[in-house]
């Protein structure tokens, strides 16, 4: 009657005409030789190109790091501890009071230096890392404004930490009380 049957509709009726916006799921060819929907996202990302991802979970790791060596760390805790445990079974009980102090909490405290000294010297070196990469990596495409702020804060708190460190190591900065 006035229906058109499968025989009947001729090759006109599957033709993607110009501006004709059906998305095919199908997988089969559209008008422009891809394949649906997969084709759309495999040209957007393509054309979108490297994203950074990279570069801002380096300078949030490089920010962590440093907080972690002016707060401390668990292990540094741990190995503090050690010392202290080593100082302890290590010093005779008839020991005089410099040298209990030396080794019981002189070695201790070193150890929460150096360890604090290694995790601000890994934020400086990842910090560093991540605002040098675009140099090497996409000269042309600029790194996001909040990527180079979060890393120069991991660099900055490196810096800190690391010379708070050697002050701590050194006995400058709150160094062991005189057993006079």
């Amino acid at each position: 009657m006035g229906t058109k049957t499968v025989d009947e509709t001729g090759p006109e009726a599957n033709e993607v005409k110009p501006g004709d916006e059906r998305e095919d799921l199908t997988g089969t060819p559209a008008a422009d030789g891809t394949t649906g929907a997969g084709a759309a996202a495999g040209a957007t990302a393509q054309e979108a190109g490297p994203t950074g991802v990279g570069q801002g979970a380096g300078a949030v790791v490089s920010a962590a790091l440093g907080v972690v060596s002016l707060t401390g760390s668990w292990v540094g805790t741990v190995a503090s501890a050690r010392e202290t445990l080593i100082g302890q079974l290590g010093t005779a009980s008839n020991a005089g009071v410099a040298k209990q102090i030396k080794e019981v909490y002189g070695d201790a405290w070193q150890t929460t230096a150096l360890w604090g000294g290694l995790f601000a010297l890994a934020a400086l070196v990842v910090g560093v890392f991540v605002l040098a990469r675009p140099a090497f990596g996409a000269p042309g495409k600029p790194q996001a404004p909040w990527i180079k702020s979060v890393a120069w804060a991991g660099v900055s708190l490196g810096v800190i930490g690391l010379l708070l460190a050697v002050l701590k190591y050194t006995d400058v900065l709150l160094g062991l009380p005189s057993a006079s």
